[in-house]
C-alpha cells in the first residue's frame, strides 16, 4: 500500500533533517513517497484564492491513482495515533491503493482539494507552519507503522 505526502514549500534546516529521518523510517512500513511543490507567487491583496487554486491543482496532480485524499485542515477531525494506524490498516485490508496526505501552503488548501478529500485531518487547534505540520505527520505515519507491526516505539496507555 502506498502512503504519499504532498506539501507546498520546502523544509530546510533541522526541521528538514528531522522530516527526512522520519520519511526514511516510514519507508520500512509502507511504500512511501513525498513531494515538495514550489509555492505559487503571491501578487498582492486579494490574490490568495488564485494561489490556493493553482497550488491545489499541482497537489492533486501528485496524488497516486485511486488513493484516498486526506487533507490536513483546521476544520478537520483530530485523530490519535491508534486511529491513524487503524485507518491505514483498514486501507491495507481492503487492498486500497493507499492514501495521500496533502498539506497546503501559506494560504491553505483549495476548495477542490477539500471537496475531494476522503478525510479532513486536524493536527490540533494551533496554526502550524507547513514544515512543522509535515514533521508531525511523518512522525505519526512512522508511529502508525510501528503500531501495526506491534513494535515498542508507541508506548500507548498501559
Amino acid at each position: 500500500m502506498k502512503v504519499a505526502v504532498g506539501v507546498i514549500g520546502r523544509a530546510k534546516g533541522a526541521v528538514g533533517d528531522a522530516i527526512s529521518e522520519y520519511e526514511t523510517r516510514t519507508r520500512r512500513y509502507f511504500t512511501f513517497e513525498s513531494a515538495e511543490l514550489k509555492e505559487v507567487a503571491y501578487r498582492g491583496r486579494g490574490d490568495a484564492p488564485r494561489v490556493r487554486d493553482e497550488e491545489g491543482k499541482r497537489l492533486l496532480a501528485r496524488v497516486p491513482a485511486g488513493c484516498d485524499i486526506v487533507a490536513l485542515h483546521e476544520t478537520g477531525k483530530a485523530w490519535d495515533s491508534p486511529k491513524l494506524a487503524a485507518y491505514l490498516s483498514d486501507l491495507q485490508v481492503r487492498a486500497s491503493p493507499g492514501a495521500a496526505f496533502l498539506i497546503g501552503g501559506a494560504y491553505g488548501l483549495s476548495d477542490e482539494i477539500l471537496s475531494r478529500a476522503t478525510h479532513l485531518l486536524s493536527l490540533g487547534a494551533f496554526t502550524l507552519p507547513h514544515e512543522v505540520a509535515r514533521l508531525v505527520l511523518t512522525e505519526q505515519l512512522y508511529r502508525a507503522g510501528t503500531i501495526l507491526r506491534g513494535e515498542p516505539y508507541h508506548k500507548g496507555r498501559e
